[in-house]
């Protein structure tokens, strides 16, 4: 078994978005649901959370859509590590400055540099970060 990856909420979105999955996205999800371990920073499910809400408001998914989509997230093994204590702070506002990042995003990339896992992110400046810091990335197939 691979020793697992750290993944974003736009890696993980598309599997409820069939209009967003990739292939890419697609072989995420069969790692995972095969035992592989994926780590997210405590704030992923909120950050999830929004944008199921967003997409429930505005009519693009149902309730039972959205609830179904967070059993299933919940049977993943996916490990949320606890939140950062304020020691990791000055590390995720210093990524975040340097490479134009929100907090939010700063800390997917702060837990790749603790963990050495790689990360699964579709979202390019946070991938260019993670190049910028030779932090290792899961790359798109």
């Amino acid at each position: 078994m691979m020793p697992g990856f750290v993944i974003d909420a736009s890696a993980t979105l598309p599997w409820q978005f069939e209009d967003e999955a990739t292939p890419w996205t697609e072989a995420l999800l069969d790692r995972v649901q095969g035992g592989e371990e994926v780590r997210v920073p405590a704030h992923w499910p909120l950050e999830v959370a929004n944008t199921l809400l967003m997409a429930r408001r505005r009519g693009r998914v149902t309730a039972d859509q959205v609830s179904e989509f967070i059993d299933d997230l919940a049977a993943l093994p996916i490990r949320i590590e606890p939140p950062s204590n304020p020691a990791e702070w000055p590390t995720i506002l210093t990524l975040a400055e340097k490479h134009r990042l929100t907090a939010y995003d700063a800390a997917y990339l702060a837990l790749v540099q603790r963990t050495g896992l790689p990360l699964a992110t579709l979202d390019g400046d946070l991938r260019k970060a993670a190049q910028a810091e030779s932090a290792p990335l899961v790359e798109e197939a």
